[in-house]
């Protein structure tokens, strides 16, 4: 399987990033956004950025994870690979964290219906807030993707740096209370009344190594285009191994894009 490498990099230069800045969030929102980030001295606990690339503002927490996500999604544009995309209809958004990327397809896409599934509840309670404007376009699920049925928990202890764009799951205990219930990608599709999976996104913290190891075969020849950051530093083993072993033979080109990995389905 051939894989190519496409870059999406910022300008070097600060005069080169201030005009990406101002292009890609408009003179008012790069304002904000470096007002934002630099000052400290009586910032509110949650406040709003406009981005071009998205229909509608979308709330930021202080002191949180949210203004890096934003950047990477928002000011890189890191899906901005997949804006050629025609006729994207069913969007599953796994690992939605504060829901920009959800925001973003739901911009980008404008026929499109997205599921966004994430399961911590801080980020999940601003990702409701961030989605709705979109009214029926979009489904919240408060869950963990999982490869078969499961009660779910937060992981106690830190992956990577901790903070709120990094948490991840795990199996409950025998008799351990569960936080949450595991989802199915297929599930999803079926609750849906497609046929497929225009674009399937996860970003889950290396729970993709569980999801690509089990139980996929059902529904993988049935997405048209996955987008996935490969984690292989995680609890659950070795993310990039895993999915290629998964898709290997079944007609995708892959290339890669920053950190994330996109595999096309030839149609």
């Amino acid at each position: 399987m051939s894989v190519s490498t496409e870059h999406l990099p910022l300008p070097a230069s600060p005069t080169q990033r201030l005009r990406n800045l101002v292009s890609r969030l408009g003179i008012p929102a790069a304002v904000n956004y470096v007002f934002r980030k630099r000052v400290a001295f009586g910032r509110p606990a949650q406040y709003t950025l406009h981005p071009r690339r998205a229909l509608h503002p979308v709330a930021v927490r202080a002191k949180s994870s949210d203004i890096e996500v934003f950047h990477q999604i928002f000011i890189e544009q890191e899906y901005g690979g997949l804006d050629g995309l025609r006729d994207v209809d069913l969007v599953i958004d796994g690992g939605a964290n504060v829901g920009y990327s959800a925001a973003y397809f739901l911009s980008v896409f404008p026929a499109c219906h997205v599921v966004a599934v994430e399961p911590e509840p801080g980020n999940y309670a601003i990702l409701q807030t961030n989605v709705q404007p979109y009214g029926a376009r979009v489904e919240t699920i408060q869950a963990g993707i999982w490869p078969h049925s499961a009660r779910l928990a937060m992981v106690e202890s830190k992956f990577r740096d901790g903070r709120e764009w990094s948490r991840q799951v795990r199996e409950c205990e025998s008799g351990e209370p569960s936080e949450m219930n595991a989802i199915g990608i297929g599930e999803i599709l079926a609750a849906s009344g497609r046929e497929r999976i225009s674009l399937l996104k996860l970003d889950v913290e290396g729970a993709e190594a569980m999801i690509f190891s089990a139980n996929y075969e059902a529904w993988i020849d049935r997405v048209d285009t996955i987008v996935i950051e490969l984690h292989d530093d995680s609890m659950f083993g070795n993310g990039t191994d895993v999915f290629f072993a998964a898709i290997e033979g079944r007609g995708f080109t892959v290339s890669r894009s920053g950190e994330l990995t996109i595999a096309r389905a030839s149609r």
